[in-house]
């Protein structure tokens, strides 16, 4: 038996195949994700000599466009390596919703390169509840990652329109350093980003194994030189308060006291609020908040009165 550099016997370790148990956990889920569906849901034929309950394998391998044998062996449990692209393709293919979506990524040891906000630490209806009573201070729920898991109507478009952006966007590191309307708000953007990727620096020291810290940095490092040369310093600092400046286009110049309540113990999810720091700020939240209440009112049309939601196969195709 192999011996490691410890002097400890290397196959002690190993005596539980931890992989090979993970990886018959995964072929028996895509098996059992595939025979649920009908072939109706998908667009594909049934067929008088259809034997098989829900999909063939051959039709998941066309619908995710993966290679039939490279399918077939995954649920075979064979040791092959999977990427997010792949596990992506092959949760739309099998309509899997978000808390699937994320069992199947975990089975895989694989980060989702585009988590929905189902999959994000969960915000409270009487949360939610209370980021609108704040209003017209914006207030928004993040986590150590600066994902925003909620928000009020004025943080929805305080630095820019987040309602408009995917799920995936709505990080506040990724749109300091990627989105220009957000960066054209921040009035000591240099100042703002350098802090920023600090205190995640700092936060990440808990979490250097996680792969969806670690996709995050990756997608950052793609996306932005700024952010590569900025990291590359390994500056950590702890958060701190001070006075925030936003330059909104339509109200001018705000000058905020941000303000944080943790939401549980360590590093869990935060609310934050913008508190006014002067009058003048007060007043011009006030009439952001009434331009968003008369778009409101004027893009406003009324929906059928039992109008359901679509099917979740549907509004996972769409998307």
């Amino acid at each position: 038996m192999a011996v490691d550099g410890t002097g400890d016997q290397a196959g002690s370790t190993r005596g539980v195949d931890g992989g090979g148990v993970r990886r018959r956990e995964l072929a028996a889920f895509l098996r059992s994700r595939r025979e649920r569906i009908a072939p109706e849901q998908v667009g594909l034929p049934r067929g008088r000599r259809r034997r098989t309950p829900g999909l063939r394998r051959e039709e998941v391998a066309h619908l995710s466009a993966v290679g039939v044998t490279w399918y077939t062996w995954l649920e075979q449990a064979r040791d092959i390596q999977v990427s997010p692209q792949v596990l992506d393709a092959l949760a739309r293919a099998l309509l899997l919703d978000p808390t699937e979506r994320s069992h199947l990524f975990a089975l895989a040891g694989a980060a989702d390169p585009t988590p929905g906000k189902e999959c994000s630490s969960p915000v409270s209806a009487p949360l939610r509840q209370m980021l609108e009573q704040l209003e017209p201070y914006p207030a928004c729920v993040q986590n150590a990652r600066y994902d925003v898991l909620a928000y009020n109507r004025t943080y929805g478009k305080l630095l820019c329109d987040l309602d408009a952006l995917p799920y995936e966007d709505r990080n506040c590191l990724w749109l300091t350093f990627t989105n220009p309307e957000w960066r054209a708000a921040l009035v000591d953007r240099e100042q703002t980003l350098r802090l920023m990727t600090a205190n995640f620096r700092a936060a990440m020291a808990g979490h250097v194994a996680d792969p969806v810290w670690k996709a995050l940095v990756k997608r950052l490092q793609s996306a932005s030189e700024e952010f590569c040369e900025v990291w590359d310093r390994h500056e950590v600092v702890a958060p701190a308060t001070k006075i925030k400046r936003f330059r909104h286009p339509q109200v001018g110049l705000l000058h905020c006291n941000p303000t944080r309540l943790w939401l549980g113990s360590g590093q869990g999810p935060r609310l934050g609020v913008y508190v006014p720091h002067d009058e003048e700020t007060r007043e011009r939240m006030e009439r952001l908040l009434a331009r968003i209440r008369d778009n409101e009112e004027a893009t406003f049309q009324p929906q059928p009165q039992f109008r359901s939601q679509p099917p979740p196969y549907e509004r996972l195709t769409a998307r």
